[in-house]
């Protein structure tokens, strides 16, 4: 494991695309940077962390036999893993939010971004980006419903040999992962998803308000929300939102 430490760069998981892309790197090569000037989390929306204060980091990962069919497995994986790293935290409330975000109760503490490279059927090359809300405890009016570690243990936490903590689990769930234990991940993932069983609202892509409960995952990595006719419908990361 090479760790890569910057003390500012535009983006972690931009900078280690490049890197992979010209030049032969071992597998779960880290960049980690003390600041970011253009973060991005899911659905390129940016990501904002104060610096100094949180940490901001990507993995590379290479595989020979990995199918695209499992990367929804990829993804409860390294979703898993930060779970597990904060469980031991004693983190209230903690859940995953589909499709990759840690919750604590309803505020959000960790977002993790995937991008993939492809080869004929399998998946050649994974950049996983972390960004991890650790010891800030003020954040901009226009981020809603956050949290951090500190504001949930009222503790200030040593970055480094958290990264460590992380990395490590990362590095067992992806074994687990080449492994073949597909069906193992997958229930892990389920049984702490955040609101499965609760009755809740969502908004879908037309705009339309609806009443549904989450059910678990598809074949394909959607989410599975059972409607008010007791049908399911599966639904993709663009076509639903939580409210």
């Amino acid at each position: 494991m090479k760790i890569i430490k910057l003390n500012a760069t535009e983006s972690t998981n931009s900078f280690l695309k490049n890197l992979s892309q010209n030049s032969d790197i071992e597998n779960l090569t880290v960049v980690v940077s003390e600041k970011q000037t253009n973060g991005r989390g899911q659905q390129d929306q940016a990501w904002l962390s104060e610096p100094f204060k949180n940490l901001t980091f990507s993995v590379f990962n290479s595989f020979d036999t990995l199918k695209i069919e499992h990367q929804k497995h990829l993804n409860f994986a390294v979703s898993i893993a930060i779970y597990n790293v904060l469980s031991n935290k004693k983190i209230a409330k903690l859940s995953i939010k589909w499709p990759n975000d840690i919750m604590s109760a309803n505020k959000k503490i960790c977002g993790i971004l995937i991008e993939n490279t492809f080869a004929g059927s399998k998946i050649k090359k994974t950049v996983i980006g972390i960004g991890l809300n650790v010891n800030q405890t003020e954040f901009p009016k226009s981020i809603k419903n956050v949290t951090s570690l500190k504001l949930e243990t009222n503790t200030d936490h040593n970055l480094t040999p958290l990264l460590k903590e992380i990395l490590k689990e990362i590095q067992t769930q992806i074994l687990k992962l080449e492994n073949n234990r597909f069906k193992s991940l997958e229930e892990k993932y389920v049984s702490v998803l955040y609101k499965k069983d609760i009755p809740s609202m969502f908004k879908d892509s037309n705009g339309l308000l609806f009443l549904g409960i989450i059910t678990g995952i598809s074949k394909t990595g959607n989410l599975l929300i059972q409607l008010e006719n007791n049908s399911i419908k599966e639904f993709g990361i663009k076509e639903v939102r939580f409210l």
